[in-house]
């Protein structure tokens, strides 16, 4: 028979100070007896994936599918693996997935995290320039007239002008803009004198870019106003580019041997300033997006804009001093504006 006082009671051990490394100490073991350094290795080996996507994005291949391009121009998107497998990373309590992270969430960083941010340096501008798909099913036409003129833009650039929506654009913009220039399905409307008007050959078989020079107050401007092959996503082919690549590869060689020094582009090129296959296009060009926006400015689809497909770029010079996307009309796009000062 026990004696008493002979057991001696043990209270029970006071908590340990601090948790380590995010509270790691308190992780512990799960059922099956993993450590949180053992546990959450596919959440880490998914992480370390996205790493190599950002990374090196150039080297996925386009010989099947065009896979590359498709993902250059949603590259920005990749950015949401980083909370997703972060919420896993702490469900799992997997400290190998939670270091993993930073390589993606670095990479991610040191590529758009400039973009996030308001990068406008306001100041004067000498005038703005407005670019816009109109979309050839245009569910509001007079809606989309009205935001154009109520723009303020000096210079406009349309896209997919078609049958008599055409008429409905000459007319409703000829108060506003003196001058215009139609080539084909695409239009400069200006305030400035519109000369030397000349198509560009897109190797397409009709016409969707043109060359104009525009005379402002401060001097001469090249403008070129495109619209390149639609890209296509296709159960057989994949994501179908060819035919706007070989236009990029034509509209880039004529901006190239362009002889006025500073040089404007407006236009619906069906790719993002990430998408390789626009090299010979944004190799030589500043996007005013980049250089002076407020965030992404995504343009398209009107409806939830994904990606930035709406471009204006420059070259010679010319400073962008703000860029932003327009309010919703009866298009797919968004309309696209920049100001610039000489």
């Amino acid at each position: 028979m026990a004696q008493a006082g002979t057991t001696e009671e043990r209270a029970p051990a006071p908590p340990a100070r601090g948790g380590g490394f995010l509270g790691l100490r308190h992780w512990g073991r799960d059922r099956r007896g993993a450590t949180v350094w053992r546990r959450g290795l596919l959440l880490a080996a998914l992480a370390v994936l996205v790493a190599l996507l950002l990374a090196f994005h150039a080297e996925v291949p386009n010989g099947v599918g065009n896979l590359g391009s498709l993902l250059e121009t949603f590259l920005p998107w990749l950015g949401l693996a980083v909370p997703v497998l972060l919420a896993a990373a702490l469900l799992r309590r997997s400290a190998t997935a939670l270091i993993a992270l930073l390589l993606p969430a670095a990479l991610w960083a040191n590529l758009f995290g400039g973009l996030v941010t308001d990068r406008s340096g306001g100041g004067h501008g000498d005038w703005t320039v407005v670019s816009h798909n109109v979309a050839a099913g245009n569910t509001d036409v007079p809606g989309t007239i009205r935001g154009l003129v109520g723009s303020g833009a000096q210079i406009v650039a349309l896209q997919e002008l078609a049958g008599s929506a055409l008429r409905s654009y000459e007319t409703g913009l000829a108060g506003a803009y003196p001058y215009h220039a139609v080539e084909g399905t695409v239009g400069l409307w200006s305030k400035y004198p519109i000369g030397d008007v000349s198509p560009v050959d897109l190797r397409m078989g009709w016409t969707r870019a043109f060359r104009a020079e525009v005379t402002t107050p401060q001097g001469p401007l090249a403008v070129y106003v495109a619209h390149l092959p639609s890209v296509r996503l296709k159960a057989e082919g994949g994501f179908t580019v060819d035919q706007r690549d070989v236009s990029a590869q034509a509209l880039g060689n004529a901006i190239q041997a362009e002889r006025v020094r500073k040089v404007l582009l407006l236009g619906d090129l069906n790719g993002t300033m990430n998408d390789r296959s626009l090299a010979p296009i944004t190799s030589q060009m500043r996007s005013a997006q980049g250089a002076a926006g407020d965030g992404f400015g995504f343009s398209w689809p009107a409806a939830f804009p994904m990606a930035r497909i709406d471009q204006i770029m420059s070259k010679g010079g010319l400073t962008p001093v703000d860029s932003r996307t327009l309010p919703r009309d009866g298009s797919d796009h968004l309309p696209v504006a920049a100001t610039y000062r000489y």
